[in-house]
């Protein structure tokens, strides 16, 4: 018998660069916590071969190089909430199509949006070493970037601060997403 959940399962969206990743990450620890059994999921772990490879080639991913990395990002988070945890995933998600795609399967879908200048994340990122998403892509992404808009249950989160204060930021809005 699995256990039942109080939190949805939550994506964590940005640009490259924007901390979804140690965002993700620190929320599934804090939730965790709390006594919210959660497991952390990167989508960049999921990704196959053929799309890091051209993203490390500086060449940007078409929507038919993502759609079966977004479909086993579903089955993931199907996955780990059939498994009775609550799923945090990192997911660039830029478009709204693909987060409709990954509430297809997970129609309860939380969005926590890293959101962040462009300088801010250009800074960010030439302080960092990525496996294949080099920061020359920083542009297609904000290019592609399209924001949540207010029916997708979706928090703008500020990425200005904190990691702390971020996290705490997502959690007082889940708070009021669940109740």
């Amino acid at each position: 018998m699995t256990a039942t959940a109080v939190l949805p399962p939550v994506l964590v969206m940005g640009v490259s660069g924007s901390g979804k990743s140690t965002i993700g990450q620190a929320l599934a620890d804090a939730l965790a916590e709390q006594g919210e059994p959660t497991v952390f999921v990167d989508a960049d772990d999921l990704h196959p071969a053929a799309n890091k490879e051209k993203m490390r080639q500086g060449i940007p991913l078409t929507d038919d190089d993502r759609w079966p990395w977004l479909d086993a990002c579903a089955d993931r988070i199907a996955a780990v909430e059939a498994s009775g945890h609550r799923c945090v995933m990192a997911n660039s998600a830029l478009k709204r199509v693909y987060r409709d795609r990954l509430r297809q399967s997970v129609p309860g879908l939380v969005i926590a949006f890293l959101d962040g200048s462009h300088d801010l994340i250009a800074e960010r990122q030439a302080h960092r070493h990525h496996e294949y998403m080099p920061s020359s892509l920083l542009d297609s992404q904000f290019a592609t970037l399209e924001r949540p808009q207010a029916d997708e249950a979706a928090v703008d989160v500020s990425i200005d601060g904190p990691v702390d204060g971020t996290v705490t930021t997502i959690l007082a809005a889940l708070s009021v997403t669940s109740a």
